[in-house]
């Protein structure tokens, strides 16, 4: 099953063997709880239209099969029973549109790179670069976090003005040069683990952005979410979740009805 469509199961396509109710049950409850994971990635994506530099997410479905045993030479060998398996979610690493804002504090990233922040839990990677100035003079994030040039905090005095940032991420002001933003990017992105606040960590070292990347000054990178691509899932997901959950209560009832009649015959 590929990245972003909503999940199959056996008990739709007739798949699940022995005819076993029970089987038809967790088979289609593997189903409802890869929708229900899906709807709470497609609502987050939705939540975050708005958000600078966000990256969507899409969740990905692979079939489970059961039972692993592959010998066909059983007196009776089992059916295979399909179930949906949740895969985890990919990050949709595509630019965003940049958009002019005229404030020189903002930066956004042209290309592969990720601004570098320091926060209390270590070292994290945005594409948001809405920046500001603290009381303490460091260049921070719109949540606060100072934002890491290459030879650490980027800092200011009162009496600067004029600050200006660079095509190379250089930031300077009216008495010279402040600092470097470090940009870096990752070989493999879809590694990158959400931290909340919009926000990244990672597992493998970061490596140099270089050419790979470019700062645009007084402007803002956004959203990469799809609003009515994310909204016609959103409404299609919902509604193959409330057809299994249809399925499954009727299948229930089906099961509960045959345990009473079984009670009601004698021995």
């Amino acid at each position: 099953m590929g990245t972003g469509s909503t999940p199959t199961c056996a008990a739709s396509t007739g798949k699940y063997g022995g005819g076993s109710m029970e089987n038809a049950l967790l088979i289609g409850l593997s189903r409802q709880m890869a929708l229900g994971r899906e709807l709470d990635v497609i609502a987050n994506n939705v939540a975050n239209v708005t958000t600078n530099g966000f990256k969507a997410r899409h969740s990905r479905f692979a079939e489970y099969l059961m039972p692993r045993a592959s010998a066909e030479s059983f007196p009776g060998p089992d059916r295979t029973l399909s179930f949906v398996h949740d895969a985890g979610t990919a990050l949709d690493t595509a630019q965003g549109a940049i958009e002019r804002t005229g404030n020189p504090l903002d930066a956004a990233i042209k290309g592969d790179g990720f601004f570098v922040v320091e926060t209390p839990a270590g070292e994290r990677y945005t594409r948001n670069g809405a920046f500001s100035i603290d009381a303490q003079g460091r260049l921070v994030t719109s949540d606060g976090h100072p934002v890491l040039g290459e030879n650490g905090p980027i800092t200011f005095t009162p009496q600067e003005s004029g600050v200006a940032i660079g095509a190379d991420g250089t930031v300077s002001t009216n008495q010279g040069q402040r600092g470097r933003l470090r940009l870096v990017r990752f070989a493999d992105p879809q590694a990158l683990r959400n931290e909340g606040a919009n926000l990244f960590s990672a597992t493998a070292a970061a490596e140099p952005a270089g050419a790979t990347a470019a700062v645009e000054a007084g402007a803002l990178e956004r959203s990469n979410v799809k609003p009515i691509l994310e909204m016609s899932r959103l409404v299609e997901v919902n509604r193959a979740y409330t057809t299994v959950t249809g399925m499954l209560a009727r299948m229930d009832e089906l099961r509960r009805s045959a345990i009473a009649k079984l009670a009601d015959n004698p021995a």
